[in-house]
């Protein structure tokens, strides 16, 4: 199929009527809409990572409550409604007040509030940015006659920068309370209510007494309400997967099997569908090529922030991870660790579920997302020389690749002795976690600290059919690291694997902070 006959993917364009209109491809979410409009509740919330389709769902929620049948023309929700009843929408985007203080935070709001105030008015008596959200409200009622709909997109944007500032962080949340509490007071105002944002703040802390939100995040019917389906994919993207496999000169299957392992994996609870990466996926059919698009599209501060604030070394965030929903669904201003911050940002996700002990399993989802981490880890490591250093790990994994694990160790030591000295480097766990760092970057399996029955072997790395054993000595010799690997027998640990064993003692010079010398035995 040419490209030209598919439908353009809606690349940035977040307007529910703009892709209807614009004849983009949508994939129909409107079974969910119609499903909250009709459930036991009015007042919704649902957690998702960042451009995963959240902006564009509460669009189409607005276009919905709003009355306009004509757009929904062929969609699930057409068969479904019946009424279709023009309710007064009131729409508030908070991404607008991205890294703002307090005045900076209220003036946002400000505006917000005065572009709905134009159509409904505000009596000079509401001053305050409560008084003014609750008069908004129930002058919006008495005007029009029906109850109100208000939608909050990413309510949670003026608080992510400064999650990890403990001075900032209450300010602004206080800001944001005082905000939202009258959703509580109009509830006879108001038809339906809906918030979405990436992580999960307190009910207390933000919402007051609003205790009769119900979170859908984690429900199994609304696992699948934000992100791409594989049946959706397959069923709507069959042309697109076709002509990607056409520019990447592989087989559909092929093809199919390469957007799996980048961007599927996600599971927002358990039982759940394998569910794509939107973003990425539509970037990828867009320009035909497969990139790391979401982590291409920015890394959060707060999430780099939060790994130093919580001394998160990177192999602790390669491997799988076992928790309580408690422990990762858990208010982000009240967690011990970074988990509940990783989970619902989308580093990690959902990967089994054992129901007798609730026990759930987590990791990261799949290869862009664990590439993207680790690359954006790399600058603490290299002293933020990363432009010379992703160019010598490029050049390294070519070398690996190819047998040559030798000219890769030459590589990293001519880099390394480039690098400006920090104080956090005299220690063997430092050169280890650089390890991790750059074979998770060539995609390859890694693992640090790997036990065996006489010991722990400090990096275990798997490509082109061999298994590297290696050995860190900082400041002793390579022939000790050696020595170690043959005292300890680590090889025979993986002597059922059907792989090549290749054993490599390295040490690192203390003076020039650097690798000194290696010995490798094949």
């Amino acid at each position: 199929m040419e490209k030209q006959q598919l439908k353009r993917c809606p690349i940035g364009v977040q307007t529910f009527e703009k892709v209807i209109e614009g004849n983009y491809l949508y994939i129909d979410k409107t079974e969910y809409i119609y499903r909250m409009a009709y459930g036991a509740s009015n007042y919704y919330f649902l957690s998702r990572p960042r451009r995963f389709g959240k902006s564009l769902l509460v669009s189409t929620l607005h276009s919905y409550f709003a009355g306009k049948k004509e757009l929904f023309k062929g969609l699930a929700i057409e068969k479904l409604e019946t009424e279709w009843t023009e309710y007064p929408v009131l729409h508030f985007d908070m991404s607008r007040a991205k890294h703002v203080d307090k005045a900076a935070l209220e003036n946002m709001l400000d505006v917000q509030l005065f572009e709905h105030e134009k159509i409904y008015g505000n009596p000079e008596r509401a001053v305050t940015l409560n008084d003014r959200m609750t008069s908004l409200i129930m002058r919006a009622c008495e005007q029009t006659g029906r109850q109100v709909v208000v939608l909050i997109d990413e309510y949670d944007a003026p608080l992510l920068d400064v999650v990890h500032e403990d001075e900032n962080l209450p300010v602004l949340r206080n800001v944001m309370r005082n905000f939202y509490s009258p959703l509580k007071a109009c509830d006879p105002y108001l038809r339906f209510v809906f918030l979405t944002g990436i992580t999960k703040f307190s009910q207390l802390s933000i919402f007051s007494e609003l205790n009769n939100i119900s979170n859908v995040s984690m429900d199994e019917p609304y696992a699948a309400i934000c992100g791409i389906t594989e049946e959706e994919m397959l069923e709507r993207m069959s042309g697109h997967i076709e002509c990607l496999a056409g520019a990447l000169e592989m087989s559909k299957e092929e093809t199919l099997l390469k957007l799996k392992e980048k961007y599927d994996g996600y599971h927002f609870t358990w039982p759940s569908p394998d569910i794509y990466n939107p973003f990425s996926l539509l970037n990828a059919f867009a320009n035909d090529e497969l990139n790391n698009y979401w982590f291409g599209s920015g890394t959060p501060t707060y999430l780099i922030e939060m790994l130093r604030k919580f001394h998160v070394l990177p192999s602790q965030l390669g491997g799988s991870m076992q928790a309580m929903a408690a422990d990762f669904d858990a208010p982000t201003e009240k967690m011990e660790g970074i988990v509940p911050l990783l989970y619902q940002s989308g580093y990690f996700t959902i990967k089994d579920y054992n129901k007798l002990a609730e026990l759930y399993t987590l990791d990261i989802p799949n290869g862009e997302i664990r590439i993207g981490l680790m690359r954006s880890l790399l600058p603490g490591y290299l002293a933020h020389n990363t432009l010379k250093g992703n160019t010598t790990i490029a050049r390294m994994y070519l070398a690996i690749a190819g047998g040559d694990m030798d000219g890769a160790l030459r590589l990293l030591q001519e880099f390394l002795s480039t690098v400006p000295y920090c104080d956090n480097t005299n220690y063997e766990g430092h050169y280890q976690q650089l390890f991790y760092i750059i074979f998770s970057l060539f995609g390859m399996y890694v693992d640090v600290e790997v036990r065996t029955p006489k010991g722990r072997v400090d990096v275990v790395m798997r490509v082109a059919g061999k298994l590297y054993v290696i050995e860190l000595k900082l400041g002793r010799s390579a022939e000790a690291a050696m020595a170690q690997i043959n005292l300890k027998q680590y090889p025979e640990r993986f002597s059922l694997s059907g792989l090549q064993v290749v054993k490599v003692g390295i040490n690192f010079d203390v003076e020039k902070h650097t690798l000194g010398d290696w010995v490798i035995e094949e």
